[in-house]
């Protein structure tokens, strides 16, 4: 029984309680420790055997074995996940920072390309445009319309 928990007990510490259910019966509880406070709790769940101090001799050992290797499964499962995402969140940072610089430098580029139009003097408008409102279509002088004419009067 504690060959099967000595990877269990490497790590963390190992509560083992024993009780009697009636007359023939036993109950066994292992309870592993967190072994970290930041650890999942999910590895402290605990296994609990009940049955008679002859079924208990003979299985306890083989159920110890099975559940000290799906506990190390986990632990393994949960540590790979782990740095899995923190590889993600890295990578997510990473890309946003830059973007961010790339926004950065064609913010910096274009401020760069109009500083020096605004700056040139502007071309002036003819006299004939000039009306002192804006518009949207310039103001143009009417050319003029050639008419025919009947009998003296204009068509």
């Amino acid at each position: 029984m504690f060959v099967e928990l000595m990877p269990l007990l490497a790590g963390r510490t190992v509560l083992i309680t024993v009780a009697t259910v009636d007359d023939k019966t036993l109950r066994v509880n292992v309870i592993p420790a967190l072994a970290k406070a930041d650890e999942n709790p999910a590895l402290t769940t605990p296994l609990t055997y009940t049955g008679t101090a002859e079924e208990l001799d003979a299985e306890l050992g083989k159920h110890l074995a099975g559940y000290v290797q799906t506990h190390q499964q986990a632990a393994s499962t949960l540590a790979e996940a782990k740095a899995t995402l923190e590889a993600a969140a890295k990578a997510a940072q990473g890309e946003a920072k830059r973007k961010a610089e790339e926004r950065k430098k064609a913010i910096q580029k274009s401020s760069a390309t109009a500083t020096p139009a605004s700056s040139a003097p502007a071309e002036p408008v003819p006299a004939s445009q000039s009306t002192g409102t804006l518009g949207l279509f310039p103001i143009t002088s009417p050319e003029p319309v050639a008419t025919e004419s009947k009998g003296g009067l204009a068509l």
